[in-house]
């Protein structure tokens, strides 16, 4: 069990027999009445956002999820390939159940896998990664009217917004929640 008390970003509560994960929370405490919690929560097996509010103090059951380390092996077709490193069992994901996490897969990289009653239910990437930018337009000097930013397509395929200095062959960290450039690495 889980109390509103314990809620943080992140953690993950069953609503409905269904796993679901806190995207934020805020606690209120009005003038007149009781505190409550207003909570958005994000579907791990289907993606749906959810708004609740919960009184505070009220609990909620916690799901049963593993989480598994696994490295990635490879894509192919539609389909990407984890490893277990231990006992080296294999694991194929369809690319719509890692949605845009798969932007940022690198091969051999270690990722989380949630297992929810014995089935794998998506995989969690590092937070930060380093990346190769393998396109980019050249920066012009003073073209800082959009922002002083440029898109930049990495090895993974992804394409992000970076600063006008860097060039084709610089390595970037990336922060994989908000797809921003973070720094050099």
């Amino acid at each position: 069990m889980i109390s509103t008390t314990e809620f943080r970003n992140g953690a993950k509560v069953e609503i409905s027999g269904e796993p679901f994960v806190i995207i934020e929370f805020q606690h209120v405490k009005p003038g007149k009445g009781g505190a409550f919690v207003r909570t958005r929560l994000k579907s791990l097996k289907s993606g749906n956002v959810l708004e609740r509010t919960y009184r505070s103090g009220e609990t909620l059951e916690e799901p049963d999820i593993d989480e598994k380390e696994m490295q990635f092996l490879y894509a192919q077709g539609r389909e990407y390939h984890f490893m277990d490193t231990s006992t080296y069992e294999q694991l194929a994901f369809d690319q719509d159940q890692l949605g845009e996490s798969r932007d940022f897969l690198k091969e051999n990289m270690l990722v989380k896998i949630l297992i929810y009653n014995g089935k794998p239910l998506t995989v969690e990437v590092p937070t930060f990664v380093a990346l190769k930018i393998v396109r980019t337009d050249p920066g012009v000097r003073g073209d800082t009217a959009s922002g002083g930013t440029k898109p930049a397509v990495l090895e993974t395929g992804a394409t992000i917004k970076v600063p006008l200095y860097l060039e084709e062959g610089n390595v970037i960290k990336v922060d994989t929640r908000t797809r921003a450039y973070v720094e050099r690495a």
